[in-house]
């Protein structure tokens, strides 16, 4: 297949959804996929652009069956609300004619990811001018996220907004999203179940398996011998609830045996240093290099995974892959009955969002018991073994985008039969012959989803 790719976040970037779409991008390359990608240069989670790149240049990189172009941005230190809109806009703006320029080049699918929904005008016009798949992949729903969260305000800018959403919705032949309540909003939103696709986070777990032996890190540190590490790994935003990572750490500041790390970068980082200044039990890091990333989370006794309740079915957290590979229990905060905490339920321990007692008292129950610590941790890791592995979920994948792509041909190639039986009929009728209703070809049906091409 031809696929192009349009997204704003893309490899070397360690977070999120750069990271799963340079993963996705190279799984399918090493499955003789011809790939271009149309991004920007790395800037995330740091909020600033990587050393070797450029904020202001266009730049193309060329590999095999894999073209990469850079498009320049707008990257403000402190993003705001406006700063962020403007930040997203400037990416819209000059990705578009690079985009634009791919109809040339016939692809067979048109992959975005939101955030941002800002490139997707672009998507939605190069696959309607290349016959193509056009496909929305929701990582989360920005709008709903931004409203909830109090980012964004007002109700009649909400209703234009979730007003233009559904517009650009209906204009995708399939949307994928990476839990099951988040297909569920999609079809609140408007979308026929027939366009819906699970496409899940994945985790490699080959790489990130339980670590048995010491962790570097413990000694890189200095981590006491015996010392009950809890770790927060990850982006650290607005979105991620992090306040009530502070406030536990007081809370609990006098127990001897625990230590919590704090590691990531982002804008919400400065704030819970802040929050955290003074107390000893506190360590932070800055992201962590991925070849390190298995003896990172294996330093961990327990994960934790806090998040804002108004979030909690918007976004799932991409880093819970990994915790749950790393065969460590984990302790997060959310809602009963969102996905989330049917994810960890059995895996670790769940407690109410924002309340920092409940938290603190989940973190205590598990650092005194060495054996629920266990038997969460193997839970956790034949989950992910089972639903989460890299190469079965981007297999599925794979044969998602096979199938979407024949559909679109048996589509194209009924149109074009149609149209030339209507052109017959006319012909006829003008010369006043009788024409007879053709019969569905059996290569005009739609194909199986395991058939080839």
């Amino acid at each position: 297949m031809r696929i192009l790719v349009i997204g704003i976040n893309y490899s070397p970037e360690l977070t999120g959804v750069g990271r799963y779409t340079g993963e996705m991008v190279d799984a399918l390359v090493q499955g003789g996929h011809e790939v271009r990608v149309v991004t920007a240069p790395p800037y995330y989670p740091e909020w600033r652009v990587a050393a070797g790149h450029s904020a202001a240049r266009f730049r193309v990189d060329r590999f095999s069956n894999l073209t990469i172009y850079r498009c320049p941005l707008w990257v403000p230190s402190r993003p705001g609300t406006l700063k962020r809109i403007l930040h997203l806009a400037s990416f819209a703006f000059s990705s578009m004619p690079v985009a634009l320029w791919q109809a040339f080049w016939k692809p067979e699918i048109v992959w975005t990811v939101e955030p941002p929904l800002f490139v997707s005008p672009a998507a939605i016009v190069v696959a309607k001018l290349s016959g193509a798949c056009a496909w929305l992949h929701v990582q989360d729903y920005e709008i709903d996220a931004a409203f909830g969260l109090g980012i964004l305000k007002g109700g009649r800018i909400r209703r234009a907004a979730l007003a233009v959403e559904r517009i650009l919705f209906r204009r995708f032949d399939r949307i994928s999203s990476i839990s099951n309540r988040m297909l569920a909003r999609a079809q609140e939103k408007g979308v026929p179940p027939e366009k819906l696709v699970f496409f899940p986070n994945w985790v490699d777990i080959s790489h990130i398996s339980p670590l048995f032996e010491t962790s570097p890190y413990r000694a890189q540190l200095d981590i006491p011998e015996g010392a009950v590490v809890a770790l927060y790994s990850g982006n650290m935003a607005g979105k991620q609830g992090l306040e009530i990572l502070g406030e536990v750490a007081q809370r609990l500041r006098d127990h001897g045996k625990l230590v919590f790390v704090f590691c990531g970068d982002g804008r919400g980082k400065a704030a819970l240093k802040q929050q955290c200044s003074g107390l000893k039990n506190v360590q932070f890091l800055s992201l962590q290099p991925m070849e390190r990333l298995n003896e990172l989370l294996g330093m961990a006794d327990i994960h934790l995974l806090p998040q804002h309740a108004d979030a909690a079915d918007l976004v799932m957290p991409s880093k819970l892959t990994g915790m749950l590979a790393s065969g460590r229990p984990v302790i997060a905060t959310a809602a009963v009955g969102t996905e989330l905490a049917m994810m960890v339920n059995g895996r670790g321990l769940v407690t109410p969002p924002g309340d920092g007692e409940a938290f603190a008292a989940a973190i205590l129950e598990l650092a005194g018991d060495h054996a629920a610590r266990q038997r969460y941790g193997v839970c956790a890791r034949e989950y992910a073994k089972q639903y989460l592995g890299r190469h079965a979920v981007l297999a599925r994948f794979e044969q998602d985008l096979l199938a979407c792509m024949n559909e679109k041909r048996s589509r194209r190639s009924g149109h074009r039969h149609g149209l030339s039986q209507r052109s017959v009929q006319k012909s006829s009728s003008a010369r006043g012959e009788k024409t007879a209703r053709p019969v569905a070809d059996q290569q005009d049906r739609p194909p199986k989803s395991n058939e080839s091409p």
